[in-house]
């Protein structure tokens, strides 16, 4: 349930500080720390949290409460700092799975040095606001918010749930608007996310990428980190090329003779249809559904929420709306008009009301085409837009005055007053096909129609499912670029969002710091990737001393292995005194090189990823570990991905799996038809793995056709 504001203030000991949702965290909202995120996320807690009275198995938890400035709720936002040397799990296993192409080792974080402290940011779901945190929390995913920002500043988002995932108050926009803020607020340097969020099924990343040309978490500057399965940034950028620019009309002429043809092209008639601008591409159709989408969505929501203020307002007009709704429960019943009108003694022709009634029909399909399928026309409306085509007032008021649940061709024509404007209003709805209406002057058609077959237009939901299922998933398998590229976005979760350093505080001097290991530490086999640079601020006429001692207390703040860091020397400035003053020697903002003692490579708190070591080949071009399932050689220990050999996610593991070089030297193969040599559990243990890079390669022909 949501929280008051005085609720949230009867909580409280002493009276909170409260900030609004939407512009916390704006710059300078309500503080503009300008240091490295160790120090800003300090101030944070210091400046906009309150401590609360109880811990999590010994980690402190800090509360910041932020009121929706619409809805007038608060919502909790908690943090909490995770020292790692007392933890039972040190090791981050998003780190081992994340990061971007270059690192030696492979491809994530893992060997990175071990942070001392991780920051949880956390905000529960709705149920939960007024509840405590209890242990376990780190693992629920059904948080509104959860990102994990290790103190050197490198972090992962790790979930978002908003209101189709959970929440009843907060959309997935909203929730991720604020992260964004805290980031960029706090200066933290780089944050991941594994993108796997789905919407009625649908893969966003497939979706949005074709519409939009990145993920969802694109609107925030997230890109593409690595891909799983060998899928590299071109494979990945190439497959949302071939996917968007896919043409429709060659899209219907790939399906004919399929029973899917019919369908599809209904649904690309009726949006191109209500679209102002031409729809050539899948992209262009998708972009403009999740527009009609987004916009019929808000008219929703606005309808209800005056309905709701209108039943809750007035004793009078909810009497009205319940006897309306009343009324609604009797049979309507339905005539032609032109048996209307057989029996009205009018001194015009039939020929003419009735031209005249198509007339305001057209009138009527067209404001529903601009609305989108919503909304109504008043009568005054309707009378102007018919008298663009007829100059005869008194010939347009007879026939409105007659058009009252009644049948011109194929629609239906309602008249009701609207309970918000009080006017009179005329609808539109299609005539189900599988209705017979009788057109004698005593017969009617009674109310409720049979079903019949979906208008397109109004189930948005449905008919981008439709196509996503058909066309991005399931296209002819005479077209397999198609779903291969499919197939190379889906292989592609990671991505991350990069800060890039910003040199803005005034009279200080910033640095970047890097160790570089002596002599002493290569002789101990230090083995591992460098830890990214941390920056050290000092005033601006520091001396050469400060700059070490500074650096010393950064790296030893951040790192477990640097712990008893002592700096001994700054490359490049092995001549220079203690004493001697930096400005205008070093130019803030530079990378500086330090050597020093005191590293302990024999450490067990030493990388992010664990002491664990494994080597990643599989056939597909994987060289790490990039979070899919993987099996073990049972010889050479080379761990391969278990799809790339056959076998599903939700299968077991065979037993007993060489392989395929292994194999080869083992018993040399005679035939081609040894790698189709199958396991105890009959997967094939050596099939041929996709090859992205030949595979989705620009094809003048396919694009031409």
């Amino acid at each position: 349930m949501s929280i008051s504001i005085l609720e949230a203030c009867r909580k409280r000991k002493r009276r909170p500080k409260i900030y609004g949702f939407h512009t916390f965290a704006d710059s300078g909202c309500p503080i503009s720390p300008a240091g490295p995120f160790r120090d800003n996320v300090r101030m944070f807690l210091q400046e906009c949290a309150e401590l609360e009275d109880y811990n999590l198995e010994g980690m402190p938890i800090w509360c910041t409460l932020l009121v929706h400035e619409t809805l007038s709720f608060v919502v909790p936002l908690y943090t909490i700092e995770e020292d790692v040397r007392s933890s039972n799990e040190p090791y981050c296993d998003q780190c081992r799975s994340s990061g971007e192409l270059g690192f030696c080792c492979g491809i994530g974080w893992s060997k990175h040095f071990l942070s001392k402290r991780k920051y949880h940011v956390i905000i529960p779901i709705d149920g939960d606001w007024n509840r405590s945190l209890e242990v376990g929390v780190f693992d629920l995913h059904n948080h509104l918010l959860h990102g994990l920002i290790h103190c050197n500043g490198f972090g992962h988002l790790l979930c978002i749930n908003g209101i189709e995932g959970g929440s009843k108050y907060l959309s997935g926009r909203e929730i991720m608007g604020l992260w964004d803020r805290i980031c960029t607020n706090l200066r933290v340097r780089k944050i991941t996310v594994e993108d796997v969020s789905k919407k009625k099924s649908m893969d966003l990343r497939l979706l949005h990428g074709v519409a939009y040309g990145h993920p969802w978490f694109g609107r925030w500057g997230y890109k593409f980190s690595h891909g799983s399965f060998g899928v590299t940034e071109q494979n990945y950028n190439r497959a949302i090329e071939i996917l968007s620019s896919l043409e429709l009309d060659k899209i219907v002429r790939d399906f004919s003779g399929t029973d899917r043809c019919q369908e599809i092209k209904q649904i690309f008639r009726c949006y191109r249809d209500m679209s102002e601008t031409q729809l050539i591409t899948l992209r262009d159709l998708l972009r403009f559904m999740l527009t009609v989408k987004s916009r019929a969505s808000i008219q929703k929501k606005s309808v209800m929420t005056t309905s709701t203020q209108l039943y809750t307002s007035k004793p009078s007009l909810r009497m009205a709306l319940r006897k309306r709704s009343l009324m609604k429960d009797k049979s309507v019943k339905y005539r032609r008009f032109s048996t209307v009108i057989a029996n009205m003694d009018s001194r015009w022709s039939r020929k003419r009301l009735e031209s005249t009634a198509e007339v305001i029909v057209d009138a009527l399909k067209e404001n529903k085409r601009k609305n989108f399928g919503h909304g109504g026309m008043s009568r005054q409306d309707v009378r102007d837009a018919a008298r663009m085509h007829i100059g005869d007032t008194g010939l347009l008021d007879y026939v409105l005055k007659s058009m009252h649940n009644v049948i011109v061709e194929s629609h239906i024509v309602h008249r009701a007053v609207n309970p918000t404007t009080r006017l009179l209003e005329y609808t539109i709805q299609e005539l189900n096909k599988g209705v017979e209406v009788i057109a004698s002057e005593q017969e009617v058609l009674e109310e409720p129609l049979p079903p019949g077959p979906v208008e397109h237009g109004t189930d948005f939901y449905r008919e981008v499912s439709y196509l996503y299922v058909n066309v991005l998933l399931n296209y002819p398998a005479e077209s397999g670029l198609v779903s291969l590229a499919s197939q190379a976005v889906l292989d592609s979760k990671h991505f991350v969002k990069d800060w890039p350093f910003r040199d803005e505080a005034e009279q200080l001097l910033t640095y970047v710091c890097q160790v570089m290991p002596n002599f002493l530490d290569v002789e101990a086999k230090l083995t591992w990737k460098l830890a990214p640079g941390e920056l050290v601020m000092v005033p601006l006429h520091a001396t050469l001393l400060e700059l070490k001692r500074g650096a010393e207390s950064a790296l030893r703040d951040t790192y477990c292995i640097m712990e008893n860091l002592v700096v001994t020397e700054v490359e490049n400035m092995e001549e220079m005194e203690d004493e001697e003053v930096l400005f205008g020697i070093i130019e803030s903002g530079s990378e500086v090189w330090l050597r020093g003692t005191g590293i302990d490579p024999e450490s067990e708190l030493r990388c992010e990823g664990g002491d664990e070591s494994w080597m990643v080949k599989c056939e597909c071009g994987a060289g790490d570990d990039d979070g899919e399932r993987m099996m073990a050689c049972d010889i050479c220990e080379v761990w391969q991905h278990t799809r790339c050999h056959g076998i599903q996610d939700s299968e077991t593991v065979p037993p007993l799996f060489v392989c395929q070089g292994c194999c080869t030297s083992l018993a040399p193969l005679r035939t081609e038809s040894a790698f189709e040599f199958e396991s105890s559990e009959g997967h094939l243990l050596f099939p041929p793995a996709i090859d992205y890079e030949e595979e989705l390669s620009f094809k003048e022909c396919y694009i031409d056709q």
